[in-house]
């Protein structure tokens, strides 16, 4: 049977989200619901892409994803489906799967055009979860809207590089619940550009010339441990989604801070990588 996994910014306080898994059990009994996040920041289009480009390949294939992020419907934010990696996502046409289809290919995408048999004010409810259902049974996409073959991007989802590629300029897309900024600029872009040379990321006043493959890395595990204090040492990292990261090692905001608020670090910012030979 396919899981039905939910990703939202409609937090744990409202009835948003159970009721939702309420309509999907009513449509199908013998649905499997997975919470990936109802925390993502209201109607950020690029924070849900990031946690759904991270979450999905981690389910079996054939799994549903419904987003329910900035998903009022309006002549510029229709509804669509798409199936790809052998996986099915439910969602606005507002960017949130242009991070995913720039490195993989959808097989097939359609608008949702079921809404003139259906009045909603909550389109999560009334006609995603009807799409997910619909799925789940074995229906085809094709039944509950029409193929077309391109979707809308995210803006600056992808980093800039000057004509002399001596630079990138990247911004960050996502703060985590450590604090940690995450950037845009993934490990296999920046090697591309680097191609061996010395760098510098910067970003406000805080400049770093490495960039570490785990948070670990700039201990020196040779001292005592009782003379270390690495704690709260800031540091650049190739997260576990492989994208350049901004951290404060074992960060916490309530003793030793974050990356976000030591720094001074927020979404879109920019953060900049200068080549030096």
């Amino acid at each position: 049977m396919p899981i039905i996994t939910l990703t939202t910014d409609f937090g744990e306080k409202d009835h948003y989200a159970g009721a939702i898994k309420g309509a999907i059990y009513s449509e199908f009994p013998d649905a499997k619901i997975v919470d990936i996040s109802h925390s993502v920041s209201p109607f950020n289009s690029a924070e849900a892409a990031y946690i759904i480009q991270n979450a999905y390949s981690s389910f079996p294939k054939g799994s549903i994803h419904v987003i329910g992020i900035d998903s009022e419907i309006n002549p510029e934010n229709q509804h669509i489906a798409l199936e790809l990696d052998d996986h099915y996502f439910i969602c606005a046409n507002n960017g949130i799967m242009s991070m995913i289809t720039n490195e993989i290919a959808p097989s097939k995408i359609v608008e949702i055009n079921i809404h003139n048999k259906i009045e909603t004010s909550f389109p999560v409810l009334d006609i995603f979860v009807k799409v997910a259902c619909h799925i789940a049974r074995g229906g085809t996409l094709e039944v509950i809207g029409k193929t077309i073959d391109k979707i809308k991007p995210i803006k600056n989802l992808v980093p800039y590089i000057n004509d002399e590629q001596t630079q990138i300029i990247g911004s960050i897309i996502y703060i985590d619940n450590y604090g940690n900024v995450v950037t845009n600029i993934k490990k296999n872009f920046f090697e591309k550009i680097q191609k061996g040379r010395e760098y510098e990321v910067s970003a406000r006043n805080y400049k770093f010339k490495k960039i570490h493959n785990k948070y670990s890395d700039i201990v020196n595990f040779e001292i005592p441990e009782d003379k270390r204090n690495d704690e709260g040492r800031g540091l650049v990292v190739f997260n576990s989604s492989d994208y350049i990261e901004i951290a404060i090692y074992k960060s916490n905001n309530q003793s030793v801070g974050s990356a976000s608020n030591l720094m001074g670090l927020y979404l879109r910012d920019t953060v900049t990588i200068n080549f030096l030979n």
